[in-house]
């Protein structure tokens, strides 16, 4: 008797039994565990336009920069597929037709022809860090291949090719591999270059084209004719460049600032940065053994910083620490203060650029301050004291002001000053506070753009900024540079701050551990790079904003009296005496009033250091609606006595 459903039953048997491997596939597939996916890339900093300024090695010293997605100039993905797995868009992880080609290969010519490897197994390779010299080896990057497949996309995969692929030596990752080989992002690539990245990973050590230049330019020529691109005539780079390296010393503080930060992105310009780097460089060179040099280059309008440079070179060389920057040591700032101590004055009403100071000896208490080439000079006026750099009437103003006044300034400009003795004194004047090139760039910043925080005064900045161009430049220098120059006690700091309408410029000389440079002064040494720097920053110094309208801009003569000469400004015998706002009072905001008993007449009435009335030979003066806000008001008698009355307007 014939059994017609036999056959039917073993075809189901068959079907039934496929199934249950595809099944077990299924599954065995399903229980592999990855390879972390996630590794580790090199901490960047990069400029203000993207530009990649520092990358930091990772584990063992390798370079493997974070390759981003769309990052990669599709000639290179295309070529790559097109040469090591044609198929790759279609397969699932292991191409079947290339492996059977490569045994057949193997097994007819006796040894290895091709790998037979697809992109996902190559990945899977990298990832596990494993050969492909055994049987075992090759069934585990299958097997992962097909997992890798069924969980990430093939962009993912190959994605993750392009960061792990070896280009010789510690280089990994293609990012890594345009800027060693080529020196630029992989955005853009001619067929050569995609053609040499493809070529290297396969035998990264044997075909390093700074080591073995003839087997890298022949891999490379056998890409370009597998996938029936132009032979190049180009020969392949000989040498590996060194990874961008700018800035080094902003790199490392950001760094240790913000460890687990990934991506620093700064406001510095690759361009302005690479340009002072190497005028340090050039200027350091003529220097005696360990002198060192440091640069800054701000733009005052916005705050930002274009250029850091802490040494000439970040390397202990010619005896000189350059791994220390020397744009955040504190050091003694020398006469670089004074500006901002004629600034104050000029905002509280003490003294104008044409009121006369006396440069004479004087002792204050027990200090008693020479001036730097020991001759005095007489009666001045504020600006010829600046512009000469005298000591005795900054000092005078400074004791005037108050010395904490003068800190707290700084403190409120956003500087940090340090004090060696804790407590500041009239020393301060002249340097006797711990203070970095970056704490002076930021406070010149704020004197050049006259936004002060409300501190000094618009026109009081302005004032001194007037001054400070009128300082004869260097020879064959341009003039209109608003700078100072400052050598601290013993030589052994040189400065040259100076700003534009547009940027301000800091220049340090000296040695890092703080013993004397013989003969070092700013304005011999630090300013001929201050202005060799600003010639190097642009074409032409951007002008000085016009004087706000509030600025007195007379000779001294035509001062009001108690501005013509500074004297003793305080409220002794019969001066005058401010009866109404007393000092503290809340006011309305309306016309103010001032009512002034005593004093010798006429009176001048100043608010916030601007003078708003003058020759007044009433007692009671009406000044007009103060600003919302704190304010103070000061009464000046014929005599140059004062009384001061600080109050609060509210609206």
């Amino acid at each position: 008797m014939k059994r017609p459903h036999r056959p039917l039953f073993a075809l189901a048997g068959a079907m039934l039994a496929v199934a249950s491997l595809r099944d077990a596939w299924d599954a065995w597939v399903d229980r592999t565990v990855l390879p972390t996916t996630l590794a580790e890339t090199s901490v960047e900093m990069r400029d203000r336009h993207g530009h990649l300024m520092r990358a930091f090695a990772v584990e063992d010293g390798r370079i493997r920069l974070a390759v981003p997605r769309g990052g990669v100039d599709p000639r290179l993905t295309d070529m790559l597929i097109a040469y090591e797995d044609k198929r790759f868009r279609t397969h699932n992880g292991v191409d079947g037709r290339a492996m059977v080609r490569a045994v057949g290969q193997a097994f007819w010519s006796g040894h290895v022809v091709s790998g037979g490897s697809t992109l996902t197994m190559q990945v899977a390779r990298l990832l596990e860090n494993s050969g492909t010299g055994s049987i075992k080896g090759k069934l585990r990057q299958m097997r992962v291949a097909w997992a890798l497949e069924r969980r990430l996309s093939k962009d993912d995969i190959l994605h993750l090719y392009l960061q792990h692929a070896p280009y010789g030596g510690r280089i990994e990752g293609v990012r890594s591999a345009t800027f060693t080989w080529f020196g630029k992002e992989p955005t853009r690539l001619t067929e050569a270059e995609a053609a040499l990245l493809v070529a290297l990973p396969q035998a990264p050590e044997a075909r390093r084209p700074d080591r073995h230049p003839n087997a890298a330019q022949a891999a490379r020529d056998r890409v370009l004719a597998r996938v029936g691109a132009d032979p190049s005539h180009t020969r392949v780079p000989t040498q590996a460049r060194a990874l961008p390296r700018f800035a080094p010393h902003h790199a490392d503080a950001l760094r240790a600032a913000g460890s687990d930060t990934q991506r620093f992105d700064t406001t510095l310009s690759m361009r302005v940065q690479k340009s002072m780097s190497n005028l340090v460089q050039l200027h350091a060179a003529g220097q005696a053994r360990g002198v060192s040099l440091a640069l800054m280059v701000m733009d005052h309008q916005s705050g930002e910083v274009l250029a850091r440079v802490g040494a000439p070179h970040y390397a202990d060389t010619g005896g000189t620490p350059g791994f220390i920057d020397m744009t955040r040591a504190k050091r003694s700032p020398g006469s670089t203060l004074k500006p901002l101590i004629y600034a104050l004055a000029f905002d509280r009403g003490l003294a104008h650029p044409e009121t006369v100071l006396a440069d004479r000896p004087t002792r204050f208490g027990r200090y008693a301050p020479q001036n730097f080439d020991g001759v005095f000079r007489g009666d001045v006026t504020a600006r010829q004291a600046l512009t000469l750099s005298l000591n005795i009437p900054p000092v005078a103003l400074a004791e005037a002001l108050g010395p904490e006044r003068l800190m707290a300034a700084l403190r409120a400009l956003g500087a940090e000053p340090k004090l060696p003795g804790g407590q500041a004194g009239l020393a301060v004047a002249l340097g006797g506070v711990g203070l970095s090139l970056e704490d002076l760039v930021t406070v010149y910043g704020h004197l050049a753009s006259g936004r002060t925080k409300t501190l000094i005064a618009p026109r009081a900045a302005w004032q001194v900024g007037d001054v400070l161009r009128g300082i004869a430049p260097p020879p064959g220098a341009p003039s209109g540079l608003a700078y100072k120059t400052g050598t601290s006690y013993g030589h052994r700091d040189a400065w040259a701050i100076g700003f534009d309408g547009r940027h301000v410029i800091g220049v340090w000389m000296g040695r890092p551990d703080g013993t004397p440079v013989p003969g070092a002064f700013g304005g011999a040494h630090a300013a001929p790079i201050l202005f060799e720097a600003f010639g190097r920053l642009k074409p032409q110094l951007t002008p000085a904003p016009p004087p706000p309208p509030d600025t007195l801009l007379l000779a001294t003569g035509d001062l009001p009296l108690p501005l013509q000469r500074f004297g003793a400004r305080m409220n002794t015998g019969d001066g005058p005496e401010m009866v109404f706002p007393p000092d503290g009072a809340r006011l309305a905001q309306r016309d103010a009033v001032v009512k002034v008993a005593g004093g010798a007449l006429p009176l001048t009435v100043l608010v916030n250091g601007a003078v708003v009335a003058t020759g007044a030979r009433d007692r009671q003066i009406t000044i007009g609606a103060l600003d919302t806000g704190f304010s103070e008001i000061a009464v000046i008698d014929a005599s140059g006595r004062s009384t001061r009355a600080a109050v609060e307007v509210r609206p």
